[in-house]
């Protein structure tokens, strides 16, 4: 493999990092820059191709269980055997297990549902760029329509019916291209959260679904894992964890200050420069 071919992979893992958890669909930015420029298809064929995205996309996944680790212990009831004494006593999380289960059914039980139709008709340019032009519109009502002083400034104020609406809505980012944290912070903070609860919750709830279904994509390709195309999977995963350690902590710094539309416009003036570019 040459270094070409490395390349390609910490490009591709950059896209990812850097937008898996941004409200801008990584999943249209991943199938953009492969279809229009990096083809790295070509090389891995179009199996193993879709698998290493798998692979880039538990890259970014664990940036996630890096940034919120202690959430985590919390949430799994770990605190005994990864917290001191004094820490323990500090536990005051009202965020259980049970919500963010019931966050995941609906696009649990709807994705199960109809995987095969998704993998096989919705993932093309076309398709991306009405996900990304719709998600942009319903970022932008998000914003317009939000509490202007919301109640709900901490994941540990959400309630299991504000967890099941926000599960619900998140049946949206299935499309490709309208983007989870996209539908999912722009339902929190239709429901009252401040928009950085409503991306903690998102990352959160993001975590055990992605990491799911990218482990069950991983067993039934796991024959693509061959010598060749090791070091391109191991490069990637490595570029998109990075990169969506340091886009995560500076999208949590942010999202409180700038909200939502600037996220919609970019999207926006990125179907219409794809558009012209691809069609």
């Amino acid at each position: 493999m040459d270094f070409i071919e490395l390349l390609k992979a910490i490009i591709l893992g950059l896209v990812e990092g850097l937008t898996e958890f941004a409200p801008v669909s990584s999943t249209g930015h991943m199938i953009v820059v492969d279809d229009m420029w990096l083809k790295s298809t070509e090389f891995l064929g179009q199996s193993a191709a879709n698998t290493f995205k798998i692979v880039i996309q538990l890259g970014s996944i664990l940036a996630v269980v890096i940034v919120f680790k202690d959430r985590f212990i919390d949430l799994l009831g770990l605190n005994r055997i990864f917290k001191k004494g004094e820490q323990r006593q500090e536990v005051t999380s009202h965020l259980k297990l049970t919500h963010i289960i019931v966050g995941l059914l609906p696009a649990g039980v709807f994705g199960v549902l109809f995987e095969d139709y998704i993998d096989e008709n919705l993932f093309t340019t076309k398709t991306v760029l009405i996900g990304l032009l719709i998600g942009a519109i319903f970022m932008i009502i998000a914003d317009l329509f939000r509490t202007k002083n919301p109640q709900i400034v901490s994941v540990d104020q959400i309630s299991y019916k504000q967890a099941l609406a926000v599960g619900l809505i998140q049946c949206l980012s299935l499309w490709p291209g309208f983007s989870r944290s996209g539908a999912t912070i722009s339902g929190g903070v239709l429901l009252g959260m401040n928009h950085r609860t409503a991306s903690d919750f998102t990352f959160i709830m993001a975590v055990p679904i992605m990491a799911g279904a990218s482990f069950l994509s991983l067993l039934k390709n796991w024959q693509y894992f061959t010598i060749d195309a090791l070091p391109f999977f191991i490069v990637g995963f490595i570029s998109a964890f990075v990169f969506a350690l340091l886009s995560i902590r500076f999208f949590l710094k942010l999202i409180n200050k700038v909200k939502l539309i600037p996220f919609a416009i970019y999207r926006i003036i990125l179907v219409v420069v794809i558009y012209f570019l691809y069609f």
